[in-house]
């Protein structure tokens, strides 16, 4: 007797979940802040933040195996010559404008920035930024193409 008839064939094609390019990009300053608020707690428990993520490289007989290796996070904050915190994102390579000629917050102290991640973080998960990061990659993406 053959399994193969025990079975229910049928000719079916899976569908790939489309996704969203806005909501993509808000997951990824989603994660992008996160990541900026733990290196700014850290730097305020004058601790050392080091993220960890799983790469793939050959090994010495050419396989190619995952080597988990430290993340290269750049700082989000900057200091002015006054000894003020700014803030500024970062989206696709260029600084976001969150109004006209507007591009960082102002935090005053390294222990204020938390709080003002947390609230660039519901304002991107509320589409305040969407504009700015649509206007972003889209530019980027002209950079990206070969031009023919």
């Amino acid at each position: 007797m053959s399994h193969l008839k025990a079975l229910k064939l049928t000719s079916a094609v899976p569908v790939r979940a489309t996704v969203d390019p806005v909501q993509r990009a808000r997951e990824k300053m989603i994660a992008t802040l996160a990541e900026q608020k733990q290196m700014a707690e850290a730097k305020i428990a004058d601790q050392v933040f080091a993220p960890t993520h799983l790469v793939r490289r050959k090994n010495s007989e050419g396989q190619r195996v995952e080597v988990e290796t430290l993340k290269r996070v750049r700082q989000g904050w900057f200091t002015d010559g006054n000894g003020k915190v700014f803030f500024a994102i970062r989206y696709a390579g260029k600084p976001i404008e969150f109004a006209k000629d507007r591009n960082a917050v102002e935090a005053g102290e390294l222990s204020a920035l938390p709080k003002i991640i947390d609230t660039l973080i519901e304002a991107v998960r509320g589409g305040e930024l969407d504009a700015q990061l649509t206007a972003a990659a889209a530019e980027r993406g002209k950079l990206l193409r070969k031009s023919v």
